[in-house]
């Protein structure tokens, strides 16, 4: 849900639910007993009745409320402060700064901070140097002379311990990032099915392009220096699962991928897989289930960067509201996929 227009019934249902995600959003008074507390506070809920909402600790501190003295509301600033210094601290170094050097800097227990920097950014101190060093080395690979300049660049020891990083995330070979595909071959074909044309393109590793209305131009343009294969035996397999996925939507996290994004977009891509088909989300509950609930921005531009339409089902993200809001191939086919997965 979209965390600006919060409902005070919104607020409730949060607060009922302990949602963490919400910590920073909003803190629950309790006029009853005089106290406010976050939405996750373990304690037992009080009456509605009895409850009000503000949008800071210092606006419920003005209504003369007191912070609880369980869930520490009025930490919630600092714990916030501590994590950018922390991401401040992480980024400026190629090497990993140790939990312990990062506690110290902020003022925590080492176990105390690793809990408050996981639930903030939704990754580990350790995983978020990772996924950073990650993104550095997709970012540089596109322009780097050589493979070997981009990893070392991206502050990785050596080759090995880049492609030890990189299995199974990245898809394609690194130095298919800099060339189009450069080294790749891609079987291909455009089916008909119910919803129009849909090409659908696949690597050894998986599905790395699903799209309708699009044909061998688009995907040359996509991919100008792999090797382009129309058909094939053991793609025709693939090829008739993927339609199947289409015409009838249900389960498919079987069929592979191959799709590469920063760590944000594929925790949000993750987020998108994880969601029942016939149920929809907003782009603020992407946001906050891939681990930041306030880029929501950065969960809308994840989904237009999805590659791979139904199979990352960016279909089922909708307005906050109910409005469907857009789709790249067009709200009929969007509709029809909900419809679809509904049973309506």
């Amino acid at each position: 849900m979209d965390t600006a227009t919060l409902t005070d019934d919104d607020r409730w249902r949060i607060a009922l639910a302990k949602d963490r995600r919400f910590d920073e959003q909003f803190v629950t008074g309790v006029h009853s007993t005089g106290i406010y507390c976050r939405p996750s506070c373990a304690a037992r809920p009080p009456l509605r009745r009895n409850v009000r909402f503000y949008a800071s600790p210092a606006e419920a501190e003005a209504a003369g409320l007191r912070a609880c003295l369980r869930c520490k509301p009025g930490d919630v600033a600092r714990d916030e402060a501590a994590v950018r210094a922390a991401i401040d601290e992480i980024r400026s170094h190629d090497d990993a700064p140790s939990l312990a050097g990062l506690a110290a800097l902020t003022g925590y227990s080492a176990s105390h901070f690793q809990r408050i920097f996981t639930r903030i950014t939704g990754l580990s101190p350790a995983a978020y140097a990772r996924a950073l060093r990650e993104e550095r080395a997709r970012a540089t690979l596109s322009g780097a002379a050589r493979v070997s300049d981009a990893i070392y660049d991206a502050g990785y020891s050596g080759p090995g311990r880049f492609y030890e990083a990189m299995e199974g995330k990245m898809g394609m070979a690194p130095s298919a990032w800099r060339g189009g595909g450069r080294g790749e071959t891609i079987h291909w074909a455009v089916a008909p099915t119910t919803l129009g044309p849909m090409l659908v393109a696949a690597t050894a590793r998986g599905v790395c392009r699903l799209s309708f209305g699009e044909g061998r131009a688009e995907l040359e343009a996509r991919f100008p220096h792999a090797q382009l294969v129309e058909g094939g035996a053991e793609f025709e397999a693939l090829l008739a699962d993927v339609v199947a996925s289409v015409e009838s939507p249900g389960e498919f996290s079987h069929i592979p991928l191959d799709v590469q994004g920063t760590a944000f977009q594929e925790r949000c891509w993750q987020v998108l897989r994880a969601i029942p088909p016939g149920e929809t989300r907003t782009y603020a509950e992407i946001a906050a289930a891939a681990g930041n609930p306030k880029a929501v921005r950065a969960a809308g531009s994840a989904n237009a960067r999805n590659n791979v339409a139904v199979l990352i089902p960016c279909h089922r993200v909708i307005r906050t509201g109910g409005d469907l809001g857009g789709y790249a191939y067009g709200l009929d086919i969007k509709r029809e996929l909900l419809k679809r997965e509904s049973g309506r």
